[in-house]
């Protein structure tokens, strides 16, 4: 490249950064004349329905770019305003949220002169689903807070412990269950929607591990004992589930291909009972590079689904639910599929598509979920920034940089627009925002990653201490530990 050709490079990137900040001002929220957060999208040409509220998944990406550039002041103010929107009450009432849940997102009302903040808790939801994601978020971006501002006794007040408290009691709470993993119904995270994702979707997974790990760090022990040790006994036992029993690569594909059907007892390597002819085999045989392999969307009684969720994958690498091994795996995939999962915009938020009977009977034919749309294996840049992230983690950085170049001239261009559509994701999204905040967010954050990696430990864990592992769960982690080893 020529002297003038990279000058020309370096002004563009830097009107496209200046662009993208210059929104991201736009769109924060102020209640009582605090900034608070930021609104899902500002886009002044359509009605803006739900998007003009702050959510809690979607002001994650803005909370770290501000956490980054010393803005710590918006972030405080929001984990302040959302705690004080925690029910701190049991509820018998099926209507009304359960104690400890964090709203999916809430607004400014003023009424008389007097502003208020309205709180939404799955009311306004497609399928009026309690979104189980923004509790998890909620902790890992708390932990990012004391990590940036190293004021470790914001956490340690009283009214921030009750609450990371009750979080964990919400999660941790008996069920009819037996899996370390967090049972949750469809459209309970980012993808919000019917996509065939109940039972025990990874990318809630991967955000309950992140969240576990970060209120291990901030809760006092002190008086917190039961659930202090409540989450060492988890931790590790999720830890190991994860790795054992989602992992695809050729080498667990092939195990999977020659399981008997309905094995009881402690002998079963069938564990779950999958239907040997549930799994597209041969599809995954041409797909999975030597080198690569993926964490399974979900699995469950005779379920493993074998689509690659981003989110989840990615979330994994950052918090080190996947192992060293599997987190070069996953990379390695996403450089050898990078026109199925990146294309023309980073990212696929899973891959492939429903399509056919299977996309008619596992969405009911949702009009907005088409094969290669939506959530249906649309691309979505807000994960750009969670690619970044495992890039640095991996130190891969050369996949996240292709990436952003990818992304920055088109996002400018289409006026940063929340999802596209297409099998390359070349076609903006039919019912997609324009100035989707998290979208500019998450290219600035993106970018940040890249440039600063010292900034990574916000998101960032390392290998699950030993000395969390309990008596009661040394059998069951001894018994997967060579298995887990890929």
């Amino acid at each position: 490249m020529q002297l003038k050709d990279l000058a020309a490079t370096t002004v563009k990137d830097n009107d496209i950064d200046a662009e993208a900040w210059e929104a991201l001002e736009k769109s924060i929220v102020y209640y009582q004349g605090r900034p608070v957060g930021t609104v899902a999208a500002f886009d002044n040409s359509t009605e803006a329905l739900n998007y003009d509220q702050v959510f809690v998944r979607d002001f994650v990406s803005s909370a770290l770019i501000f956490l980054m550039k010393g803005r710590t002041d918006i972030v405080r103010n929001f984990l302040e305003e959302t705690l004080k929107l925690q029910p701190k009450e049991r509820e018998l009432d099926a209507y009304k949220p359960a104690r400890g849940l964090m709203p999916a997102s809430f607004k400014v009302v003023s009424i008389d002169g007097k502003e208020y903040l309205d709180a939404d808790f799955g009311e306004h939801a497609i399928a009026r689903v309690t979104p189980v994601d923004s509790c998890l978020w909620w902790i890992i971006l708390l932990r990012a807070y004391v990590v940036a501002t190293k004021d470790f006794c914001f956490a340690y007040q009283p009214e921030f412990q009750t609450g990371i408290k009750l979080i964990v009691e919400l999660c941790l709470a008996n069920r009819f269950d037996m899996y370390p993993t967090l049972l949750v119904p469809d459209g309970a995270c980012m993808i919000d929607r019917r996509m065939g994702i109940y039972g025990h979707p990874l990318e809630i997974q991967a955000l309950f591990y992140a969240s576990l790990r970060a209120a291990r760090e901030l809760l006092v022990c002190e008086y917190n004992e039961n659930i202090v040790a409540a989450i060492d006994n988890r931790l590790p036992l999720l830890c190991a589930h994860i790795r054992q029993h989602y992992w695809i690569d050729i080498n667990r594909l092939n195990a999977i291909y020659r399981f008997k059907g309905e094995e009881y007892g402690k002998a079963a390597v069938n564990l779950f009972n999958i239907y040997s002819d549930s799994l597209p085999y041969y599809e995954l045989d041409k797909w999975l590079p030597i080198n690569g392999g993926y964490l399974a969307g979900n699995v469950g009684p005779s379920q493993l689904d074998t689509r690659f969720f981003s989110l989840g994958n990615l979330m994994a690498i950052i918090s080190e639910l996947a192992t060293e091994e599997q987190s070069q795996a996953i990379m390695n995939l996403v450089d050898q599929r990078w026109d199925n999962l990146v294309g023309d915009m980073p990212m696929k938020i899973c891959f492939p598509a429903l399509e056919g009977e299977e996309y008619r009977i596992v969405t009911g034919c949702d009009p907005k979920n088409i094969p290669w749309s939506y959530h249906n294996a649309g691309s979505w840049p807000v994960l750009l920034w969670m690619l970044a992230a495992a890039a640095v983690k991996t130190n891969r950085i050369d996949l996240a940089k292709k990436a952003i170049a990818v992304a920055a001239p088109r996002l400018k261009n289409d006026e940063w627009v929340e999802y596209y559509d297409g099998k390359k994701g070349r076609l903006i999204g039919k019912q997609a925002r324009k100035y989707q905040t998290w979208t500019i967010a998450g290219f600035l954050l993106a970018k940040e990653l890249i440039e600063n990696p010292q900034h990574l430990p916000l998101v960032s864990f390392e290998e699950l201490p030993q000395e969390l592992v309990s008596r009661a769960c040394e059998f069951e982690i001894g018994s997967v530990v060579d298995t887990a080893r890929y």
